[in-house]
């Protein structure tokens, strides 16, 4: 049978009041911290944020990108069509067969101009996003220098309190 010590209650008042007071030291020693490691967790994740709107950003160009090739390799296709119509043209053999080819070229001339039109509109949205990309990256930029700054004003806060709140906790612990 295993024999336990009794405690007056002078004791045991002396004990918590010990451990309140070690605990509200440590208490202390993180109220100084403040929301500062919030504030670096905030700023973590909003720089996760707008490293995910950049690539976004970035898939968004090349998707444009891609439409402005097609839309020049429309043209091309367009141009010959049309060379390939002139040269029918030469050797027509009713007014019919004339109409329907200049329909035909009459159409892809069209079809180039309608492909012109949506390269330089996507051209405009390509520049608007190399404008969107840019200001994320002055954003970022910011973020990256006030997560530094946190950090290291975090890190200065912590080394100076680290000694004495592991001899507090270790205090409190053995209070407990």
């Amino acid at each position: 049978m295993a024999r336990t010590k009794k405690y007056t209650p002078e004791d045991t008042l002396r004990s918590l009041y010990n451990l309140q007071f070690i605990d509200s030291r440590i208490d202390k020693m993180r109220e100084v911290r403040g929301e500062l490691p919030m504030e670096v967790n905030d700023l973590e994740d909003e720089m996760v944020g707008l490293n995910k709107r950049m690539e976004n950003i970035e898939e968004d160009i090349n998707e444009i990108n891609q439409l402005i090739i097609a839309k020049k390799t429309l043209i091309e296709e367009s141009k010959a069509s049309i060379k390939k119509y002139h040269e029918q043209q030469k050797n027509v053999r009713n007014n019919r067969e004339f109409d329907s080819l200049n329909k035909e070229i009459e159409y892809q001339d069209l079809q180039a101009q309608l492909a012109e039109k949506r390269i330089k509109e996507n051209a405009v949205k390509i520049e608007d996003k190399k404008e969107i990309c840019e200001e994320v990256k002055d954003q970022l930029s910011s973020k990256k220098a006030a997560l530094d700054a946190k950090k290291k004003e975090l890190k200065e806060i912590v080394s100076e309190t680290e000694k004495e709140e592991k001899i507090l906790l270790e205090e409190s612990e053995k209070a407990s």
